[in-house]
C-alpha cells in the first residue's frame, strides 16, 4: 500500500532534529530554500513568541533522496540544527559523563509530560529526559516534512491555508474587513480581533500567564474519495484528528461545523447536492469536504484547539520528586503564546496527512503518473446518467 511515511527524532537543546520520509514518488521539483525553510521561517513568527525564536534561524539541510532538485523516490532524510546546542554541549552530551554540577529537573509543570513521562519511563531523577522530547520544538521537523508534503500537493493544484480563527477570547470574525495573513503579527485576517489578540497576550505575559487559541486551515481541490468507508481505520476523518491531536498542547480537533452540528437539525446541517455546470457541488460545507470518510470535493476544512503552554512564569503548585515536598512547578524558557506557529504547524500536518491518502489512493512510483490518475479520477466527478445493468 503506497503512502507517505515519517519518523522525527530529535531534542529541543540537541544538536539537531532530524527527519525521514519515506513514500514520495519521483520527479518532484525540491529545493530546500525555496519550498521547506519560508513554512519554517513562518512557524517561528508571532507576536507572544519566546526568546528561543530570536536565538534560532532554522534552515533545513537535504541529506538524501533528492539529487539535482528532484525527488529520487528514495526516503527523504532533512536535518535543522539547533543553533542553541552551543550553550548546551555540556548538558545535553551524547556520550561521556554527566558533570558533577548538572542541575536536575526534578519538579513537574501542570499540564505538560512532566510527571506522567518521568514515571512511565523511570527517569524521576531528571525530568529533562523527558521534557526535552516532549517539546513542541519537535513540530519544527514536522513542519520541515510537511512542507514536502505541500510542496507535492502544490504540484496537482490542491490550495491550501491556515490562519488564526482566536486567540483567549478574542474571535476573528467572518464579516470583518479582511487583511492579509503576511500583515498579521498573529495571522489572522481580521484587524480588529488582532489589536484584541494583542492585548490579551500583553496581559498575560504581564501577569505571568499563557494563552491558547483556535486555528483553521483549508485545503482546496483535492479529489473526491480520499479515505475510505470500508475501515475504520482509513477514514480521512480520523487520519486527521490522529494526526492534528498528536500535536503538542492540541486538545481537540473539528472538522467542517463539527461541534455547532450537533446542537441543529439535520435540515440545517447537512449539504445538498447541486449539478453546477455538470459537476456535482454543494451549496454549503458544513460537512468540512469530508463525508462517510472520504473527501467530497469540497474544501477540507480543519481546526485545532490549543491549551495555553504549561510553562508559567507565575507558577501552579507542584511536587518535587526528589524531596516529595510541594514546591512551585519548574519554570523553563517558553512563549506567552505560540496560536500564529500552531496555525503553520497543522498546515503542514494535515498536508502530511491528506498527501499520504492520496498517495494511497493514486498509487504512483512518478510524479507524471500520480498526476495521470489523479486527472482520471477528476474526471468521474462530472455528472452523468447512471445505467443498471
Amino acid at each position: 500500500m503506497s503512502q507517505l511515511r515519517y519518523l522525527t527524532a530529535g531534542e529541543s537543546h540537541g544538536e539537531e532534529l532530524s527527519g525521514i520520509l519515506e513514500g514520495m514518488p519521483s520527479g518532484l521539483s525540491l529545493v530546500a530554500s525555496r519550498d521547506i525553510d519560508p513554512f519554517l521561517q513562518e512557524r517561528q513568527k508571532g507576536y507572544g513568541r519566546g526568546h528561543r525564536q530570536m536565538i534560532e534561524n532554522d534552515r533545513t539541510t537535504i541529506t538524501s533522496g533528492v539529487r539535482f532538485g528532484f525527488t529520487l523516490g528514495s526516503p527523504i532524510a532533512v536535518t535543522i540544527k539547533n543553533k542553541d546546542w552551543a550553550h548546551w554541549q555540556e548538558r545535553m552530551a551524547v556520550e561521556g559523563q554527566e558533570p558533577a554540577d548538572l542541575k536536575h529537573v526534578t519538579v513537574p509543570r501542570p499540564g505538560h509530560a512532566d510527571l506522567a513521562g518521568a514515571i512511565k519511563y523511570d527517569q524521576k531523577h531528571d525530568i529533562r529526559n523527558i521534557l526535552e522530547r516532549a517539546s513542541a520544538r519537535e513540530t519544527a521537523m514536522r513542519t520541515a516534512l510537511g512542507a514536502i508534503a505541500l510542496r507535492l500537493l502544490d504540484e496537482v493544484g490542491v490550495g491550501h491555508t491556515s490562519f488564526v480563527r482566536s486567540i483567549g477570547d478574542a474571535v476573528a470574525s467572518e464579516s470583518s474587513p479582511r487583511q492579509e495573513l503576511s500583515s498579521s503579527r498573529v495571522r489572522t485576517f481580521d484587524p480588529d480581533a488582532e489589536e484584541q489578540m494583542i492585548q490579551l497576550i500583553d496581559i498575560a505575559k504581564a501577569t505571568g500567564d499563557t494563552l491558547g487559541g483556535v486555528v483553521e486551515c483549508h485545503f482546496e481541490n483535492v479529489p473526491v474519495g480520499i479515505g475510505s468507508h470500508v475501515h475504520w481505520d482509513r477514514k480521512l476523518d480520523a487520519k486527521l484528528a490522529e494526526a492534528v491531536m498528536s500535536i503538542q498542547a492540541v486538545k481537540a480537533v473539528e472538522i467542517g461545523e463539527g461541534f455547532e452540528s450537533s446542537y441543529r437539525f439535520g435540515s440545517e446541517v447537512h449539504d445538498a447536492i447541486l449539478n453546477i455546470d455538470g459537476t456535482f457541488r454543494r451549496h454549503r460545507n458544513n460537512a468540512g469536504g469530508i463525508e462517510g470518510g472520504m473527501s467530497n470535493g469540497e474544501p477540507i476544512v480543519v481546526r485545532a484547539y490549543m491549551k495555553p503552554l504549561s510553562t508559567l512564569m507565575r507558577p501552579l503548585a507542584s511536587v518535587d520528586l526528589a524531596t516529595g515536598k510541594s514546591v512551585e512547578a519548574h519554570i523553563e524558557r517558553s512563549d506567552v503564546c505560540a496560536v500564529p506557529a500552531l496555525a503553520v504547524i497543522l498546515e503542514a500536518v494535515v498536508g502530511l496527512t491528506i498527501a499520504s491518502l492520496m498517495l494511497e489512493t493514486f498509487p504512483s512510483d512518478t510524479i507524471e503518473e500520480f498526476k495521470r490518475a489523479i486527472e482520471f479520477r477528476q474526471s468521474r466527478s462530472v455528472t452523468s446518467p447512471i445505467h443498471n445493468t
